[in-house]
């Protein structure tokens, strides 16, 4: 079905044999970004999504993981566990920030991440889990195992940029909530989720 996709980011990358534990990741948009860079989905080659707002730079490396996709599975685990209703899943690859002392200043590469928790965020009813991850082997931050080891101002910041780049300019409305944090088990969970709902969607490729 994806034979043609075969170079493609998205369906022609292994998310790697020691998934959920360590992820291939697929990097989008770097701190050093001034606009917010996405993958056309159908190509698999980077587009201009829209300039970043203000001085709202994404804090850590930002892309997704191959060969996931946010479909049933991950609507389902969203309303589990936090009792919402009418959650489906956004339609993408699940979404991933990756932390790192090192200074990587261009995206469209592939980097192997530990995931440590995630931020279970909705956006219009869709949930669009952000797993947050380290760089694996990063001296300054591979040694965190679960995202409650890290220092409450990461965790912050990190929230700060979710909770605020899809604003308009002059808009007060919140477009999206951030009503969970959770670890590294809910991480693999969320992220094994993913999985299957690509399989179901896409097959195995």
């Amino acid at each position: 079905m994806i034979s043609h996709h075969i170079h493609h980011p998205w369906h022609g990358v292994s998310v790697g044999p020691d998934a959920p534990q360590v992820v291939t990741t697929y990097i989008e948009i770097t701190p050093s970004d001034t606009v917010k860079y996405e993958l056309d989905k159908e190509s698999g080659i980077l587009k201009v999504d829209r300039p970043q707002l203000y001085s709202n730079v994404v804090p850590a490396l930002y892309g997704f993981v191959p060969r996931t996709y946010c479909g049933d599975h991950i609507a389902e685990l969203c309303m589990v566990k936090s009792g919402l209703k009418g959650i489906s899943g956004d339609g993408d690859p699940l979404d991933i920030l990756v932390l790192t002392e090192h200074r990587i200043e261009h995206g469209n590469i592939l980097v192997q991440a530990k995931p440590i928790g995630g931020f279970r965020m909705i956006d219009k009813n869709e949930a669009d889990d952000k797993i947050i991850a380290v760089l694996q082997q990063d001296g300054m931050y591979a040694h965190y195992e679960d995202l409650s080891q890290l220092p409450t101002g990461i965790i912050e910041r990190l929230k700060h940029y979710f909770l605020t780049y899809k604003r308009s300019p002059g808009g007060t409305q919140q477009p999206v909530e951030i009503p969970d944090v959770y670890g590294r088990a809910e991480a693999h969970e969320v992220i094994l989720a993913a999985m299957e709902d690509y399989r179901k969607d896409y097959g195995e490729g």
